[in-house]
């Protein structure tokens, strides 16, 4: 395996001999803590949150090699007739990785996916779009009727 590379894949040993003399013993059990913390917290964490934004345990490192946190939040709605105000302090919508989600019509009822990042309206599509303060909504003709959805967003967080 290259040595020039970001990341080291988080490998835990299956099996361990630990000494039987107890400085030993506390050195190895010390290390293997440290080698399960490591490689447990090295993983997507599949948290969504609709009150407050949820670490992803994504590493980015788009800023001069500091490591900066990925964030997740989802936003529920039942109407795309107005935006939603996402309410994240010092958010820069720059710095999204990720926007998706769904929702579902009343009449049907059918789940249809949101197309994110376009602010030109797609005939028979919802698509959406995200500002400094706002996640705002494009219907596009014939789009069908919105009984209820979600929206979820992934950003870098400031360095």
């Amino acid at each position: 395996m290259s040595t020039n590379v970001v990341n080291n894949v988080p490998y835990m040993r299956t099996s361990r001999e630990f000494p039987e003399e107890l400085k030993e013993l506390t050195l190895q059990i010390d290390k293997a803590y440290i080698d399960t913390a490591n490689a447990v917290n090295n993983r997507t964490i599949s948290l969504f949150p609709t009150t407050k934004p949820a670490i992803t345990g994504e590493a980015w490192f788009l800023t001069g090699n500091q490591k900066q946190q990925g964030l997740r939040q989802v936003f529920l709605f039942t109407t795309v007739s107005t935006s939603i105000a996402h309410g994240i302090p010092f958010f820069d919508p720059a710095r999204i990785v990720r926007g998706f989600g769904n929702y579902v019509d009343g009449t049907n009822p059918n789940s249809y996916g949101l197309i994110y990042g376009t602010t030109v309206a797609i005939a028979g599509q919802i698509s959406f779009y995200v500002t400094n303060t706002s996640i705002v909504f494009v219907t596009g003709a014939g789009a069908p009727a919105v009984s209820s959805g979600k929206v979820i967003i992934e950003w870098v967080s400031n360095p």
